[in-house]
């Protein structure tokens, strides 16, 4: 049922609206229930409802970029259930495993690249790789919302992509947990599930800043012990790659700078190892070609012709 003006323009189905808030009230229950309250959810879900109630325009994005916020909302609920409940947290092998196969020599001792950047810190580097660890959220959204507007069905399988990498990712972190650097530095091989979030080597960007960006991003985080892979490098990749398949030449330079940046900026702040990267490159090129191979399955065909035309009426 339709309600209209007195001039004569329809309004919104009464069951659109009806069911827009009845989603909106169930997620802030169950996000109460599970995890408790945080003002990140109110936010959400006011900014979702502004956007679905503004204009056309911006309820097809923000429907567009739900998405997105299926991928938020599933790590933030990834506190409910921490993954080293379900398997030993990989803190000493992977160590070794880093140093043996990356270690750079330094006189009589062997150090891992983390622990030679540790040493051989410089303020540049520190606002170069705080800068690149910046790039991670806004480059993509950044990068979907052009999609948005240039093809709104390559947007649909850029963000499709985004999802099912961080999906996969999930799932390793869960099959199997691992210990950041950071962790051995501060901690050593001893295992403590309540150790908390912390900043690593991006703390010096804060400093340097004076702000607390990365503190504020790092005392949320939903586990510490989830460093492989490094979704933080996935996503460049995934960005990179529909940047050349929708021949974005132009912009091609300085994704490709964000991405080498972002890796250099992982091992050096301390925050994932070389495997983590690489397993992280690994994994964004998974995901990417399981999609491609997906997505013209009917089940997946039929739901972005849905979303398509959800986004797009």
């Amino acid at each position: 049922m339709q309600s209209t003006t007195k001039s004569g323009r329809t309004l919104m189905p009464y069951k659109n609206i009806l069911l827009v808030s009845l989603v909106s009230l169930l997620y802030l229950v169950i996000s109460y229930w599970l995890i408790g309250y945080k003002s990140e959810q109110l936010v959400l879900v006011g900014l979702f409802n502004l956007m679905f109630y503004a204009s056309g325009e911006s309820r097809r994005l923000i429907l567009g970029f739900s998405i997105f916020i299926v991928y938020w909302i599933i790590f933030d609920y990834m506190k409910v259930i921490p993954n080293y409940l379900f398997h030993d947290v990989d803190i000493e092998h992977i160590y070794h495993l880093e140093k043996s196969l990356f270690g750079i020599h330094s006189g009589v001792e062997v150090l891992t690249p983390n622990e030679y950047f540790l040493r051989h810190a410089h303020p540049a580097l520190d606002i170069a790789a705080g800068i690149f660890y910046l790039t991670w959220v806004p480059v993509p959204l950044a990068f979907a919302v052009f999609l948005f507007f240039k093809n709104r069905q390559e947007f649909l399988y850029f963000s499709l992509t985004f999802l099912l990498v961080n999906i996969l990712g999930f799932v390793v972190y869960y099959l199997h947990p691992a210990a950041p650097p950071w962790y051995v530095q501060q901690y050593g091989f001893a295992f403590n599930h309540a150790t908390p979030g912390n900043t690593a080597g991006l703390a010096r960007f804060d400093a340097i800043t004076g702000t607390s960006i990365f503190h504020s991003i790092y005392a949320k985080s939903s586990n510490v012990f989830a460093a492989m892979p490094s979704l933080h490098s996935s996503y460049p990749v995934i960005v990179l790659f529909y940047a050349i398949r929708n021949k974005v030449k132009t912009m091609l330079p300085f994704f490709v700078v964000v991405m080498l940046g972002i890796w250099s900026a992982a091992v050096y702040s301390s925050h994932h190892y070389l495997l983590d990267v690489l397993a992280g490159i690994t994994c964004a090129l998974i995901g990417i070609s399981l999609f491609l191979f997906i997505k013209e399955r009917r089940w997946m065909s039929n739901f972005i012709a849905y979303m398509f035309k959800a986004t797009s009426a």
